[in-house]
């Protein structure tokens, strides 16, 4: 640590999407920073699709990384919401002076961030799970699992929403709970069906969630929010088989007058993705404590109906490292969090909202429909441009909030 109290070295914990951008971005910024992977292996090959919005593409750029989402990437143009009986409900986008949306594989940019942060030589450890830390005084050391340690000026958790760091931090943090929703994703090489033209689809069926889009080779990605009442876990839900869930996923939109059925049944047993819960991250009252902070779903876990969740990590990470550029690691902390919370806490409710729509009964289901396409007309789609049109200035010196 130097005399001017700012972090010269830091400890990064998780190895996944906000970890890898968290440590380039320190990089940057000029802090020496290393990852640190709980599991012993990549997770090459693992999760299912996200988008990654206007903003979080914006974040990239600011540390020379956007490309990385554009190379991999498809255009999500618009969104588009219908009712069970195929009626367009409304449609959305980004303002145009904004890039679209890209969809990107989980996987592909896993390993693009990966590759890339290995191109700028940050150290990524693997078998390393967080067991606990001490404080010097002067410095904080990291303990793990397997009994080895490390020590820096700072510890970031970008663990997830099961974070090991924020119960370091604070010991009566809120756990997640149960959204009601079991979820499904999948990959479909043939779908016979012509592109939507870069529209992704959100179907509210009868009983269950339905989301797609198709590519110009007539390949899919859809995914399922499939109500129950009853929380299961996702090794659970795994146990139960590809083949009784792709029973119950047909049988569940059967009723339904979209391409659910037809996309679901075109796809392989061993393209079904079984994500498990939906699960809800009530709101972390504390990010910070001593030399340790939060980034990502360990500090805002926002749920996938957002469509932000991945967008808000990296805007998270991308602003601490700008922060601790600037600020002794104490006040760099503060400012962090005071310029982030708002803006992701507003976020989280707007998916919130989403999510209780994907589980509306059969009245709320008929009210939700009739009043959503005027609801829609109503809305100037700039009202609704701050998601997207966020800019990090990473230039610009950031100035204490406190």
């Amino acid at each position: 640590m130097t005399r001017t109290g700012k972090a010269r070295t830091a400890l990064v914990v998780g190895g996944g999407i906000a970890g890898p951008v968290a440590a380039m971005a320190l990089r940057r910024a000029g802090i020496e920073a290393a990852v640190y992977e709980a599991y012993d292996s990549t997770a090459d090959g693992v999760g299912g699709g996200m988008t990654i919005a206007p903003n979080g593409q914006d974040a990239l750029d600011a540390i020379g990384a956007g490309h990385l989402v554009r190379a991999i990437g498809t255009p999500v143009t618009a969104m588009g919401l219908r009712s069970w009986t195929g009626k367009d409900l409304a449609r959305f986008a980004p303002p145009s002076r904004l890039p679209a949306q890209q969809f990107v594989w989980r996987a592909d940019l896993y390993r693009a961030l990966h590759d890339e942060a290995a191109r700028r030589a940050v150290p990524v450890h693997h078998g390393k799970r967080l067991a606990g830390t001490t404080d010097s005084g002067s410095g904080i050391t990291a303990h793990f699992a397997d009994g080895t340690r490390a020590s820096a000026d700072i510890v970031i958790g970008a663990d997830g929403i099961r974070s090991t760091t924020r119960s370091l931090i604070d010991p009566a943090a809120p756990a997640p709970n149960y959204a009601g929703l079991v979820c499904f994703g999948g990959r479909t090489y043939q779908s016979g069906m012509a592109s939507t033209e870069g529209v992704m689809y959100m179907c509210f069926g009868k009983r269950a969630f339905f989301g797609y889009q198709i590519f110009e080779d007539s390949s899919a990605v859809w995914f399922v929010n499939l109500p129950r009442g009853a929380p299961m876990t996702v090794a659970e839900a795994q146990a139960i088989g590809a083949k009784e869930w792709m029973r119950t996923l047909l049988a569940a939109f059967a009723d339904d007058r979209t391409p659910a059925r037809e996309l679901i049944g075109r796809t392989d047993l061993d393209e079904l993705l079984i994500t498990g819960p939906m699960e809800n991250m009530p709101r972390v009252p504390t990010w910070t404590r001593g030399r340790m902070t939060l980034i990502g779903d360990a500090a805002h876990a926002a749920s996938s109906s957002s469509g932000q969740g991945a967008s808000l990590a990296v805007e998270s990470a991308v602003e601490l490292a700008r922060c601790l550029r600037d600020l002794p690691y104490g006040q760099a902390f503060a400012t962090y969090e005071h310029r982030r919370r708002p803006r992701v806490e507003r976020i989280i409710k707007l998916g919130a909202r989403t999510n209780s729509n994907k589980t509306a009964g059969p009245v709320g289901r008929v009210l939700r429909d009739l009043a959503m396409p005027a609801a829609m007309k109503l809305i100037n789609p700039e009202r609704m441009a701050w998601q997207f049109d966020h800019h990090i200035d990473w230039d610009a010196r950031a100035i204490p909030s406190v």
